[in-house]
């Protein structure tokens, strides 16, 4: 569904980073097109060129050029600038302190909101900001006070973000995991990540996992998945909270690349009968067919090659 021309204002307004990028690409191509939502029949087009936004700040760039050879799946994310990382370093270590006398948590959602509640009571929010130079001259980043720590509103909410997509998200790969219509994540050390689109099928993505720091993330991303990894344990399996499946192989003995790692993702909302007639998956005959063999306890096998949709569907 396309979006009016108010609400692409409104959402430019309130995202900067989104903003940025549109700044950033305005002399390489045309105005992409803004969709709330992916309509099915852009599936085939040969030079999409469109945005449509995720949960909460994460919008998605898919784009085609002449002279490219695939579509590329951009995440438009808030990034750090150097002085707000070094911020968020301080913001880091003083959770870490706090964290300690904090009881364990179960979920994402409990371990989100403490880390909001924690900044509540690290940092104080000022329009002006200060920098850490400046915050250090006056004693607002830390030393025996602990004073608390000076953000302007939107480095509060960048850096609140940077720290929770890193702390209980997926890190780098946060963007697809927050995406609904990403089936299939691929990652390869050294290589740009793979993503399996439920409309533009395979795409190349912006985000890279160099060799020095992928045997790190794939040791990390495993502990999220309850099955550390490590050189005499390479391989994990598991599942994320949200129930998408995860395969990591970690050690190079096993995967000559490096580490690589799958995630297969599941649809929040389960997929309908008539929604698969609708698409043209199956015909209200074939659907009615497998309902009777269901219903009558009959074996059926699902057959297809990876990502033909057999578990979507």
């Amino acid at each position: 569904m396309l979006m009016d021309e108010k609400e692409i204002e409104k959402i430019i307004r309130e995202n900067p980073h989104l903003a940025e990028y549109l700044e950033s690409i305005k002399d390489k191509m045309e105005m992409p097109k803004f969709y709330s939502q992916v309509p099915r029949d852009l599936k085939g087009e040969k030079y999409p060129n469109l945005i449509y936004p995720t949960k909460e700040t994460i919008f998605i760039h898919i784009y085609r050029l002449p002279g490219m050879e695939e579509i590329e799946y951009h995440a438009i994310e808030p990034t750090l600038s150097e002085e707000e990382k070094k911020k968020r370093d301080m913001i880091m270590e003083r959770l870490y302190e706090e964290a300690i006398k904090k009881k364990e948590m179960s979920t994402k959602e409990e371990i989100r909101e403490l880390i909001r509640k924690m900044m509540d009571r690290i940092v104080v929010v000022s329009e002006k900001g200060a920098s850490t130079e400046e915050g250090k001259k006056k004693g607002l980043f830390g030393g025996l006070a602990k004073s608390k720590i000076v953000l302007t509103p939107l480095e509060r909410e960048k850096i609140e973000y940077d720290i929770t997509k890193n702390i209980v998200g997926g890190g780098p790969l946060e963007p697809f995991m927050r995406d609904p219509y990403i089936e299939d994540v691929h990652v390869i050390t050294g290589q740009n990540v793979y993503l399996v689109h439920k409309v533009f099928e395979m795409v190349k993505t912006n985000i890279f996992i160099d060799e020095k720091w992928a045997p790190t993330f794939s040791q990390e991303f495993s502990e999220k998945i309850g099955s550390p990894v490590s050189d005499g344990q390479p391989i994990a399996d598991g599942t994320l909270p949200d129930g998408s499946r995860v395969n990591i192989i970690h050690s190079k003995d096993v995967s000559l690349k490096g580490p690589t790692m799958t995630i297969r993702k599941f649809s929040e909302t389960p997929i309908s009968v008539t929604q698969l007639i609708k698409w043209g998956t199956m015909s209200a005959g074939i659907a009615a067919y497998l309902w009777l063999c269901l219903q009558y306890g009959r074996s059926v096998f699902v057959c297809g090659e990876t990502a033909s949709g057999k578990t979507t569907t």
